[in-house]
């Protein structure tokens, strides 16, 4: 098991000097005031501040400042555009936080071998608009794509609307240029798909920052499918949707992603932006995207159409203009902004499951949605099993969010009991390491701790998250949050 380094009575103000030194006055972050807007990332019911931020520039500066952590026993955490639903770049007490977010440089395009290098702090969505006139673009795509940064990205593994054709990150990154936490700067991977060796690659992606620090990422582009269509189905029931979601698979069709929203989150979404395209009175939608060759497209789409109207679909809205595809899909990137509608806070979750198990799950949650008291809205990527339960509740509400939490943690064991995960997309962080017990047994948890211990000898990089430590459910942060008195004063 892991433990956080204790907070520990550092003199900050020669290690001050030393970062300005390296990056210069306006890039070391150091009054409280300052630091406010970086004490937490998506998952905002966690926060601490941390004693400083730095923000770098270039691999070099990313080393130097390694260097100086690592000579002084200074735990650190990696930030990006802290979009991290999970807790991942929350600092501790007294650490220095990194921020890659001025890394923001596409160094190199080669349409002819279909790659590009970014720097971490390059925003997911840049990617696709600097070869999309070429014919290309970058298949991973978050819903937070327009603002989350390539770097965590690598850090959480993320997913998106098209994992289930495409993959996940992890499938479009050929090589990593990676500062481990001792400043030594490495190379993965590299420029064409197969390398000889560990795949390190593979390790370093969805580390969530606690072997080392990603400056420089090979990606990997596609060509622009010659034809796209979006299809909209709404249902009355659950298990309808879901039939249709499985009969689609079984009849060897793979959509470039199929997502699936429930009511409250229908409404919620046509609340917020008024699309006019979604059916309030539906019980779910299906939102399903099939893309490749023209002809292809169209016979998939066919089949596809009559799938659903055999499942009892209601109505089929097929979408072939790219505005009109924008449309369908702007509800379901803009779904996690729309509870703001329903409640003042809420609390997500992101487990896998079977796609067979659908119906059952979702009942299940509706259940103990009901027994805790609170409402779950659901909108998810129906076709790999990857769901995102919204929990609703006021964090203004003495308790709640203790009981939001357990709430969480009994819909991921549930995922893990039909035969899931505990996370599709959004990382383990602080917020669900007291769960990967559920899923592994000690020799492999102690398996991965030699792994980390490897190339973080003094656990200082991003400690305290992915693995277990002796803190149960929901503690991993909270301790933080009541040591404020402790960040420095300059």
């Amino acid at each position: 098991m892991l433990t956080i380094p204790k907070p520990q009575t550092i003199n900050w103000q020669p290690i001050i000097k030393e970062f300005e030194a390296i990056l210069g006055k306006n890039n070391v972050v150091r009054t409280r005031e300052d630091l406010v807007a970086y004490e937490c990332d998506g998952l905002t019911s966690y926060k601490q501040q941390p004693a400083l931020v730095v923000l770098p520039r270039s691999t070099q500066e990313v080393s130097q400042v390694l260097k100086v952590c690592d000579r002084y026993s200074i735990p650190f955490v990696a930030r990006g555009a802290g979009t991290g639903l999970s807790g991942g770049a929350l600092p501790i007490a007294n650490c220095v936080l990194i921020v890659t977010a001025l890394m923001k440089q596409i160094l190199e395009v080669d349409l002819e071998n279909q790659r590009v290098i970014v720097q971490p702090g390059v925003i997911n969505n840049w990617v696709t608009q600097a070869v999309s006139g070429a014919g290309f673009y970058y298949a991973p795509d978050p819903s937070s794509q327009i603002i989350c940064s390539i770097g965590g990205n690598i850090a959480e593994n993320s997913g998106g609307v098209h994992c289930l054709k495409y993959g996940v990150t992890t499938n479009h990154v050929l090589g990593l240029k990676v500062v481990l936490p001792n400043g030594e700067i490495i190379d993965v991977g590299g420029k064409i798909p197969e390398m000889p060796g560990y795949d390190l690659t593979g390790l370093f992606v969805g580390s969530e920052g606690t072997l080392g620090i990603t400056t420089e990422i090979t990606l990997k582009i596609l060509k622009t499918p010659e034809a796209v269509h979006v299809l909209l189905a709404d249902f009355e029931s659950v298990d309808a949707a879901a039939s249709t979601v499985s009969d689609i698979i079984s009849a060897g069709i793979i959509p470039a992603g199929m997502e699936m929203m429930d009511n409250m989150s229908i409404n919620a979404v046509e609340d917020t932006i008024a699309s006019g395209c979604y059916p309030r009175d539906a019980v779910v939608i299906l939102l399903i995207e099939l893309d490749g060759l023209e002809v292809d497209v169209e016979e998939c789409s066919r089949q596809v159409e009559a799938i659903a109207r055999n499942n009892g679909a209601r109505d089929i809205t097929t979408a072939i203009a790219p505005e009109h595809r924008l449309k369908l899909w702007k509800g379901r990137k803009a779904a996690f902004a729309a509870m703001g509608k329903l409640s003042p806070d809420y609390y997500v979750q992101d487990g896998v499951i079977p796609r067979t198990k659908l119906p059952l799950v979702l009942a299940e949650i509706e259940e103990l949605g009901n027994k805790y008291g609170y409402k779950v809205a659901n909108v998810f990527h129906a076709g790999d099993g990857n769901l995102h339960p919204l929990i609703l509740y006021d964090n203004s509400q003495k308790g709640a969010l203790e009981q939001v939490e357990l709430l969480g943690g009994e819909i991921l064991k549930l995922c893990v009991r039909v035969g899931g995960s505990i996370s599709g997309e959004h990382g383990i962080g602080a917020d669900k390491k007291c769960y990967m017990p559920e899923m592994f047994t000690d020799a492999d948890l102690e398996t991965m701790q030699w792994v980390r211990e490897v190339f973080d000898q003094k656990n200082l990089a991003n400690p305290g998250k992915v693995l277990p430590s002796p803190r149960t459910c929901g503690e991993g942060a909270k301790p933080s949050h009541h040591q404020l008195l402790e960040i420095p004063r300059f």
